[in-house]
């Protein structure tokens, strides 16, 4: 009879209490990678006040809490927000609204467009970016004569897929007051036989961007959120935004106080004495939406643009082998300063001679193994010498796949057989700490981090070549490159106990795909779609896949 008893009480209490924790939200009937350490999957997760609060099993889960919502996935497959290592998100908001050049064949194509544009916007500056030589039939840098012709009394800048190097026109150069034969450390001022062409490459290009229009507070706000909608189409939940000036936060934190910017930032300052002025005083900003603790430096230009830093000339250019944007002394000296005020350094670094520069430096900055997580961005071109730093030193490679199936048809030009097998070398440099970020570059790249997925393991254009894939002792596996976009991204951005995988206590930002590019056959990476995106457990992007 007292067995009796004490089952019955077993019973009453457990019947009280069983559907008795509520909850905000659960997801179920899913395939859910966690990204947690043992990569578990589970079918159901839970979320409350913006965070997860439970994953397992659906059956076990929907006994325990009720839910004022619910969604079926129908066997989808869901992970973590995608984080971008490395995006120029302000600028893409902002390209949304210029003339678009990415993917323009040949320069007369590029003039038709910019033509076409001038009637929509019929006064002040005619801007456009994307263009790349590289694609063209003839592979050279185009000249401002036809642009003087067309556009002889509105100044027009045109800027490469890059970012690192501007054509404009003759009215532009005249406001600026540059001049045939002026130079500027860390950049160029092209010529031919005297007179300037309108071509300006690296630090040559704040000559222009100095004297652009400013942007007041609607203008910035109509780029950020022209440019979260477009995130969040792709599955974006985190993007690092590298080298901004500190007037940017101050918009940005009001946006997201007011819940029209749900982005979230980790900010990297750009490289500049009053963005150190600005912080040093201030100190770390953190909030959910917005991480500033970071600096971004320029060490070099982009390989496209021949502004790479070699150690040896370029192959299709002897005698030519780039150059610095400052002297190795301004990059130490910030390096102590950031180093003392214990922010992190991120470096943009292409050329094998521009990372043998910043890898010595921050060797010699951070003495060893250490947890400050320093990152160089891009380190695509490493000598294989210098590759033992990144491991000996802590130092994180930040990299953007798609770079390298994006440039593999021309970089052998460019760098000759010997020096492109140890481009773009994501493996050998994943390998060195066991863990490596990944992002886009957008908008020198496509937004898509699907595109970072598949160049990342496939190493291969959409066309399927080169048919053995490119250089693939340094192909990702599938796991290491989710990683890569989610868990590894967050833990570049000190932000690994708060977001990139999908575990109790972390934040609720997930996406849903149509198709599961963990098993999908790697041809069919590309067509993957994104079917729902939420940020702290709320729909911020759905699609109608069925």
């Amino acid at each position: 009879m007292k067995n009796i008893l004490l089952f019955c009480s077993i019973w009453f209490l457990f019947s009280c209490n069983s559907k008795s924790r509520k909850a905000d939200f659960i997801l179920y009937n899913a395939r859910i990678y966690t990204v947690d350490s043992n990569f578990n999957t589970v079918n159901a997760l839970v979320v409350s006040k913006g965070r997860i609060v439970a994953t397992g099993n659906y059956d076990t889960l929907k006994n325990i809490y009720r839910a004022d919502s619910s969604l079926d996935a129908g066997g989808k497959a869901v992970y973590p927000g995608f984080v971008d290592a490395h995006a120029h998100f302000y600028s893409y908001g902002k390209s949304l609204q210029t003339v678009n050049l990415v993917g323009t064949q040949g320069w007369e194509e590029i003039l038709d467009s910019v033509k076409v544009f001038s009637k929509k916007q019929a006064t002040g500056w005619l801007i456009g970016r994307g263009w790349d030589q590289n694609h063209w039939l003839v592979k050279e840098f185009p000249n401002k004569r036809k642009l003087d012709s067309l556009f002889p009394n509105r100044p027009v800048s045109l800027g490469r897929i890059d970012g690192h190097a501007l054509l404009v026109n003759q009215t532009a150069l005249n406001l600026a007051h540059i001049k045939p034969g002026q130079t500027i450390p860390g950049g160029l001022i092209e010529t031919q036989n005297g007179v300037l062409t309108g071509i300006l490459v690296d630090n040559a290009e704040s000559l222009i961007n100095k004297i652009l229009p400013k942007e007041d507070f609607q203008s910035i706000r109509k780029s950020l959120l022209m440019a979260q909608a477009h995130c969040f189409s792709v599955g974006l939940t985190t993007v690092d935004e590298p080298g901004l000036p500190y007037t940017l936060i101050e918009p940005i934190q009001t946006l997201q106080k007011s819940g029209e910017l749900k982005m979230r930032i980790y900010f990297m300052l750009s490289d500049s004495p009053e963005n150190y002025d600005f912080i040093f005083q201030k100190g770390r900003i953190k909030t959910d939406g917005l991480n500033v603790r970071s600096f971004k430096l320029y060490a070099d230009g982009a390989l496209g643009s021949r502004g790479a830093c070699l150690l040896q000339p370029y192959s299709d250019k002897p005698g030519w082998s780039g150059f610095l944007l400052s002297k190795p002394e301004h990059f130490e000296e910030r390096a102590k300063k950031i180093y003392e005020k214990g922010f992190q350094m991120n470096t943009h670094a292409i050329g094998d001679s521009a990372n043998r520069t910043l890898l010595k430096i921050y060797a010699k900055i951070l003495k060893g193994k250490n947890d400050r997580r320093w990152r160089l961005e891009h380190a695509q071109i490493i000598s294989p010498e210098d590759m033992h730093y990144f491991g000996d030193f802590s130092i994180i490679p930040s990299v953007q796949p798609t770079h390298a199936t994006s440039d593999m048809f021309w970089a052998l030009d460019r760098l000759g057989s010997t020096r492109i097998s140890t481009a773009y070398p994501y493996k050998s440099l994943m390998n060195q700490n066991g863990w490596i970020p990944l992002g886009t570059d957008f908008p020198v790249e496509n937004i898509n981090p699907l595109y970072t997925f598949y160049s990342a393991v496939i190493r291969k254009d959409f066309s399927g070549k080169p048919e053995s894939g490119f250089q693939m002792e340094n192909a990702l596996n599938r796991i290491e490159t989710l990683k890569g976009m989610t868990i590894w991204a967050a833990k570049a951005n000190f932000e690994e106990n708060e977001k990139g995988s999908l575990e109790p206590g972390k934040f609720a930002d997930m996406v849903i795909l149509d198709q599961d590019i963990m098993q999908v056959a790697g041809k069919d990476i590309p067509k993957v779609k994104v079917y729902k995106t939420f940020v702290n457990g709320n729909l911020v992007f759905s699609n109608h896949i069925k």
